[in-house]
């Protein structure tokens, strides 16, 4: 076999239909392996893209105006190809099931198997900030990533061994207990129910590109998929 030399850099698109997108658009300006960076509101400029943002916002509005505007489909063949990441909005559309959806229910991507709950924690003036230990990005629990919550979902199942549990929620908000589960990968795919875009820290941005790169080198050598992390996933669903 013909192995692919590694590649240097990546394009990244972010998905501009509503929502964050201009945050995650400066948060990757300063990751030097991201080659070039696109606001993406076209079936074109999607194909144009090695990976993929969905940011937050408003799921159902993301949903709606990627159907009206005819990229919902190539969306969703995107999703299930090539590396994606969603926060908070992105999260929920990533995820094949969703609680506490609008009145005529909630369109989604899929291709995470999770459930999430929507707005979790409340309406916007309920957001809140909490330090999140992520073995995979922070190098000691005295070294936290900042994590912003805004109208944020969570998960409140997983229903495959294949989702890699990131990050739990770490201390009781209100009635949402501390082993609350907010961040996930699973295969290409990344969600997180908190907004690493609204801070100053580029870790997570950072991780989902060395992923990104990782992954488009393991599927071109004829692997299935990669894990970034040694030892065994983390197969407990989330109580």
């Amino acid at each position: 076999m013909n192995f692919i030399e590694r590649p240097k850099q990546i394009s990244v698109g972010v998905l501009a239909l509503q929502g964050a997108f201009q945050e995650h658009i400066h948060m990757l300006q300063s990751i030097p392996k991201v080659s070039s960076i696109l606001p993406v509101r076209t079936a074109e400029q999607l194909r144009s893209i090695d990976a993929l943002i969905i940011p937050g916002g408003e799921s159902t509005t993301i949903a709606l105006v990627a159907e009206h505007s005819g990229i919902w489909e190539n969306l969703k063949e995107f999703v299930r190809q090539k590396p994606t990441w969603g926060t908070c909005a992105g999260m929920i559309l990533l995820a094949n099931e969703a609680n506490n959806t609008k009145k005529g229910g909630q369109k989604l991507l899929g291709g995470l198997d999770i459930k999430v709950n929507r707005n979790q924690f409340g309406s916007q003036i309920d957001s809140f900030e909490s330090l999140l230990h992520i073995p995979q990005i922070t190098s000691s629990p005295e070294d936290p990533f900042p994590a912003v919550f805004i109208r944020a979902p969570t998960i409140s199942t997983i229903n495959s061994l294949e989702v890699e549990i990131l990050a739990k929620l770490g201390h009781n908000v209100d009635e949402t207990d501390a082993s609350t589960v907010v961040a996930v990968k699973q295969g290409h795919l990344l969600a997180t129910s908190f907004h690493p875009e609204l801070t100053n820290d580029n870790r997570i941005h950072k991780y989902f590109v060395e992923h990104a790169i990782n992954y488009i080198v393991s599927g071109q050598n004829g692997k299935k998929e990669i894990s970034l992390k040694d030892g065994n996933q983390n197969t407990q669903k989330p109580t």
